[in-house]
């Protein structure tokens, strides 16, 4: 879950740097191209080119048809709110996901892990620090992002253990390319993309595959109580970012934050292995 946010937050980045001069429909559609490019030669060079077909199976369809109305829904309401808004909205998901693994999986949260759970989201809010000036249809396009993100993750339980994760992630590929493509057909024109666009797409093509797959692998082999908070990551890696691209530095809020969020992660961690360890002793 740390690498696949970090994967995630290196494609909005130079996602980021590309809506500076096109519409953010047309970048998804270039960076969808982009992920296709460089997804299907990795699918053939790892072996898995007779189990392409299985990017049509409809419990993988389902997943990403989740995936693309969290990106829609996603891209609509940062191209129109304030990036610490947003992301503080987006927060929501590991809770969500983890309500939902409780009623539809009938696993156990507990009040500890409960409490860490909340002690991050609480660090993820100081991170972000949201005005929440304006809220509109914007944020609940924002809050609609985090549940269908929510949604997408459980409904990926439900993809046959034998599907390789690398299939579902290009298939996820596939399905927002389209839908994308689509969108701007029908609410952009399109702008010619610079050279440096085409490359900030490669890029974001290549990491993107990497957030999918590793988000998809994490919940399918981890238990949902462990792996869901480290969600929370995606605010650290959000950080490091504005520090490192946008010459932006976190305040001591902010830094506070940090170590909320990565002590809650590792405290829930040690948790779960103290309890491993009970239960091989018993």
């Amino acid at each position: 879950m740390i690498v696949s946010t970090g994967s995630y937050i290196v494609n909005d980045t130079m996602m980021k740097l590309a809506t500076a001069g096109l519409p953010p429909y047309e970048v998804l559609f270039l960076r969808g191209a982009a992920a296709t490019l460089w997804g299907i030669p990795m699918l053939l060079a790892l072996g898995y080119g007779r189990q392409m077909p299985l990017m049509m199976e409809k419990r993988v369809l389902a997943r990403n048809a989740l995936e693309l109305g969290a990106i829609l829904a996603y891209v609509v309401a940062l191209a129109n709110m304030q990036i610490a808004d947003s992301t503080a909205l987006g927060q929501v998901t590991p809770l969500l996901v983890m309500l939902g693994a409780s009623l539809l999986f009938g696993e156990r949260i507990g009040a500890v892990r409960m409490l860490l759970i909340g002690l991050g989201f609480v660090g993820a809010i100081m991170i972000a620090q949201p005005t929440m000036q304006g809220i509109s249809v914007y944020a609940l396009l924002a809050l609609a992002n985090a549940a269908l993100a929510a949604a997408r993750d459980l409904a990926g339980r439900r993809v046959a253990s034998e599907t390789p994760g690398m299939i579902v992630a290009i298939s996820a590929v596939l399905v927002v390319l389209a839908g994308a493509g689509i969108a701007h057909l029908l609410t952009e024109r399109w702008v010619v993309p610079g050279p440096h666009h085409l490359l900030l797409m490669a890029g974001a093509g290549f990491f993107l595959i990497f957030g999918h797959f590793f988000i998809f692998m994490a919940y399918r082999t981890g238990p949902t109580g462990v792996v869901a908070p480290f969600y929370y990551c995606f605010t650290v890696w959000a950080v490091v970012s504005g520090l490192l691209v946008f010459g932006q530095l976190p305040n001591m809020l902010a830094v506070g934050g940090i170590v909320l969020v990565v002590g809650s992660g590792l405290a829930i961690v040690l948790l779960d292995g103290r309890k491993r360890r009970l239960a091989v002793v018993a």
